[in-house]
């Protein structure tokens, strides 16, 4: 086991409530070919990485319910490589599970860990910066992150304010990190964009295993406490009794919440690489090719008149006639149908939750 083992862990849990009904609790947004490119967004995060690393050192992190998906998507991982969450715990318990295991392959391993449902358009660029950061990662005892140069103020994102800037293999986008921030309102992330000392937080993040480590002993000592004491079941036939025994135990709680806004070792290299969460309708609409008319159309029978500036998602089989709409998200899938406007897409969670109710009622 030499020092020079890179490895990467893919957080696919989440449920991509935002994107309903395209995206439903069966198969959330990072298991569908949101972008209609005949790839999910999980085989893209995969084939992304698997150019700098083989793919037996990269890992899946996922609820249980989605073992298949991500086994049918991803058929170049074995089983051993899909950690499976009993419980929804957020992002710490999910790094420190990855950690450990990782950790129990390769004592002196560097991790990249990104969410599974991210676009990235500049691969290139993108894959500089991370090796960046593995270099930064092999050399200190570090947590890195990595920053997105902001072009508009952006209420949906959460912000990193930087510090000095940092010496090392001249690189020339490394800063110390002096604030994360929440998303902020419009006039705040205004200021943000005017101070130019803020980047869009994209939740990817670099450091070694011991670092990583050492950060949740010192800043999350319970959960750490719940990992390190079945080490010796991970990569057994124990693992899954324990990892369901200490999912139960543990907290909900983020990395950043947990660690990075504690943390003093934590650096941010700053980037463009064509970034986005696709974290709502509206972000998909501005990374998806249009029409004349300023429509993104996902759909092979769809006829639009007098239509612009609208999202229009639909079954292959399905034919649409659509007329006179401006501004609209329009998607069917699976038996559902929903029509709303492009600026109220923030209600969409709602919706869901009244959908959902009823149906519990009607069962």
């Amino acid at each position: 086991m030499g020092n020079c083992r890179n490895y990467c862990v893919i957080m696919a849990g989440g449920i991509g409530s935002r994107f309903w009904p395209l995206s439903t609790a069966d198969r959330p947004k990072q298991f569908i070919d949101i972008l209609g490119i005949g790839k999910t967004l999980l085989q893209l995060t995969f084939e992304r990485f698997n150019r700098i690393m083989p793919a037996e050192n990269i890992f899946v992190v996922t609820s249980e319910k989605y073992k298949d998906l991500v086994i049918s998507q991803l058929p170049q991982l074995t089983e051993s490589q899909v950690l499976l969450e009993p419980l929804r715990r957020n992002t710490a318990p999910c790094i420190a599970y990855a950690t450990y295991k990782i950790l129990s392959i390769c004592p002196t391993a560097k991790i990249v860990v990104s969410p599974s449902d991210h676009l990235i358009l500049k691969e290139d660029l993108f894959l500089n910066e991370i090796d960046k950061g593995l270099q930064f990662a092999e050399e200190k005892e570090v947590l890195v992150t990595l920053g997105i140069q902001p072009s508009r103020p952006e209420t949906g994102y959460g912000y990193i304010q930087v510090n000095e800037k940092m010496e090392f293999n001249q690189f020339d986008n490394l800063y110390k990190v002096k604030t994360f921030t929440e998303k902020p309102d419009r006039a705040m992330a205004q200021v943000f964009l005017d101070t130019g000392e803020f980047y869009w937080n994209s939740g990817i993040f670099v450091w070694s295993a011991p670092a990583i480590q050492h950060a949740f002993e010192k800043y999350l000592p319970d959960v750490n406490a719940l990992f390190e004491s079945g080490r010796k079941l991970l990569n057994t036939a124990d693992e899954c009794f324990f990892i369901n025994k200490t999912y139960s135990e543990c907290p909900n709680i983020s990395i950043d919440y947990g660690i990075m806004e504690k943390a003093d070792n934590v650096y941010v290299l700053t980037a463009d690489f064509g970034w986005s969460d696709l974290g709502t309708w509206g972000s998909l609409y501005e990374n998806h090719p249009l029409d004349l008319k300023g429509n993104a159309v996902s759909g092979s029978k769809i006829f639009l008149y007098d239509t612009e500036g609208c999202i229009v998602n639909l079954p292959a089989d399905k034919i649409a006639v659509i007329q006179g709409l401006e501004d609209y998200i329009v998607v069917e899938s699976q038996k559902i149908l929903l029509i709303c406007k492009k600026d109220d897409e923030q209600q969409i969670r709602q919706f869901v939750a009244d959908v959902t109710l009823a149906e519990e009622k009607k069962s």
